[in-house]
C-alpha cells in the first residue's frame, strides 16, 4: 500500500505560474498512491480554472473514493470567510484539503480548527522569485476516513495546519484528540508546517518517513509528514520505501510512503 501527501499549491507550476489540469493529472498519476492526502486544494476558484482539483486527482488515480473538505469560502490572502457546516460554500470558490482512496471508505469525519488570532509573515513563491508577505491566518480543516483495506480497517486523515508558530502545535494536538475517536491503526498525512522533531514531540506518534520536502527545488526542511499513532502501530505493514520525487507542480515535494 502506498500512502502519499502532497501540498498542491492549487496545482500551480513555479515554472510558468499556470494551472493546467492535464499537468496536474499527470503529476498525480506519477505518484501511483493508494491513499493520497492533498493540501492547498481549490474548488471553483478562478485562479485554477474553476476546477475541482480533488476530482481531477481522483480520476487520475482511478480511485472511486474521494472527498474535498473546504476550510474557507473565498481565496486565502484575498478575501474569505469560514464555513459553518460541511455543505456551505457550494457554488462559491472554496479552498481546503482533499482525501482520495482506492480502498472503500466506511466513515468520513470532518474536524474544523480555528485560525490563529495574529498575522504572520509567509514566503510567497512565484515564477520570478518570491518574497515575504504578512498574512492573516485562515481556518483549517481535518478530513478523516476509515478505510476497508486488505490489512483491515485503517483510519487516515488529511490536514494542513497553520503557518503561525505555536498555533500549529496547538492545532496538531487537537487533531490527535479528534483522530483518537476513530478506530486504530491511525495515520495522519499532511502539511503540518512543522519540522519532524516538533511533530514527534507534540504527538508522540511514529514518523513513517523522514525526508525534506520544502522548497521543492532543493528541499531543506520536512513540512509534509506521514505519522502513525503508536496505538495499533504494530498492526500496520512495515515501511518498505520512502520517496520525495520532484513534481512538475507546487513548491513542495510530495511525500510517498510504501507499506508492505
Amino acid at each position: 500500500m502506498r500512502l502519499a501527501t502532497f501540498n498542491l499549491l492549487h496545482g500551480r507550476s513555479l515554472t510558468d505560474g499556470l494551472v493546467d489540469p492535464h499537468r496536474l493529472a499527470a503529476a498525480v498519476t506519477a505518484l501511483d498512491a493508494d491513499v493520497l492526502a492533498l493540501q492547498e486544494v481549490d474548488r471553483d476558484q478562478s485562479r485554477s480554472g474553476n476546477l475541482d482539483l480533488t476530482a481531477i486527482a481522483a480520476q487520475a488515480l482511478h480511485a472511486d473514493e474521494h472527498r474535498f473538505a473546504a476550510a474557507v469560502v473565498g481565496t486565502p490572502g484575498i478575501a474569505f470567510r469560514p464555513l459553518t457546516h460541511d455543505d456551505d460554500g457550494h457554488g462559491e470558490p472554496c479552498y481546503g484539503v482533499g482525501l482520495i482512496s482506492r480502498h472503500p471508505v466506511t466513515t468520513w469525519q470532518v474536524t474544523r480548527l480555528k485560525p490563529a488570532p495574529v498575522r504572520s509573515p509567509v514566503y510567497a513563491p512565484g515564477p520570478g522569485g518570491g518574497g515575504l508577505i504578512l498574512l492573516r491566518d485562515e481556518p483549517r480543516v481535518v478530513l478523516a476516513a476509515v478505510l476497508d483495506t486488505p490489512h483491515g480497517p485503517l483510519t487516515v486523515a488529511a490536514t494542513h495546519l497553520s503557518f503561525v508558530p505555536g498555533w500549529n502545535v496547538l492545532q496538531l494536538r487537537q487533531v490527535i484528540r479528534a483522530l483518537r475517536t476513530l478506530p486504530a491503526p491511525r495515520i495522519l498525512l499532511g502539511d503540518l508546517n512543522l519540522p519532524a522533531w516538533a511533530t514527534r514531540l507534540a504527538t508522540g506518534w511514529h514518523l513513517l518517513g523522514r525526508r525534506p520536502t520544502y522548497p521543492a527545488g532543493a528541499p531543506r526542511v520536512q513540512l509534509d509528514h506521514a505519522l502513525a499513532d503508536r496505538r495499533g502501530f504494530t498492526h500496520l505493514p512495515p515501511v518498505t520505501a520512502v520517496h520525495t520525487p520532484l513534481s512538475t507542480i507546487s513548491d513542495h515535494r510530495p511525500l510517498l510512503v510504501d507499506l508492505g
